[in-house]
């Protein structure tokens, strides 16, 4: 097992791109067992200024997190996402698999060709499957990429309302036409949680 450890890491700090179990198995001799090795392997970077992470079925060598700031460097930054291409990456990575239409209705505003071309072209999006519906539209889903970029494992890890709140992200105030009743904000968000954001 401690041979296999040494072989994950030596892939792992070769591959620039996060990689799967199964491209793991095909590089490593027969009878091995990466997922395994991976599960010590990890504990074993528990602490230390580089971690095992798991990035959405893959793994990666990552710097830990509370270190990041020693990777910072100030630079002018030349490109930035339009505020209609950050609306349209939140709306596809909390409601994936999401379509064209239904990105335009939450929005209330249609949804230009260079905005997606511009979040593909990133690699934070990707085409996912066709609907079962009319049409069979293509539905947009975030990629690897997209998880590696914020330090998500999953798109699960988004934060909730109450903590784009908390961030100040959002209004504290309730949408246009909804009465606040009785019960407190809180309350509503705490049986609301993060589900709501998601579609199933």
């Amino acid at each position: 097992m401690a041979e296999q450890e040494r072989m994950i890491e030596a892939i792992l700090f070769a591959t620039v791109e996060p990689i799967t179990v199964r491209e793991l198995e095909a590089r490593m001799p027969h009878g091995c067992d990466p997922a395994e090795a991976l599960v010590y392997l990890r504990k074993r970077y528990e602490g230390r200024g580089v971690q095992i992470m798991k990035v959405g079925d893959a793994w990666a060598i990552r710097t830990a997190a509370d270190l990041g700031f020693l990777m910072q460097k100030e630079t002018v930054e030349t490109r930035k996402l339009s505020r209609a291409a950050i609306e349209t990456l939140a709306i596809i990575a909390y409601h994936q698999p999401v379509t064209r239409a239904e990105i335009e209705e939450i929005r209330g505003v249609s949804v230009s060709r260079g905005t997606v071309d511009q979040l593909l072209e990133l690699e934070w999006i990707r085409f996912g499957r066709r609907k079962m519906t009319p049409g069979r539209p293509v539905t947009f889903v975030v990629t690897q990429s997209f998880l590696d970029h914020f330090g998500l494992e999953n798109a699960r890890d988004l934060p909730g309302l109450k903590e784009l709140r908390a961030a100040g992200l959002l209004e504290n105030r309730p949408p246009i036409g909804v009465i606040p009743g009785p019960e407190s904000e809180d309350e509503e968000e705490s049986a609301e949680g993060q589900s709501e954001l998601f579609e199933d």
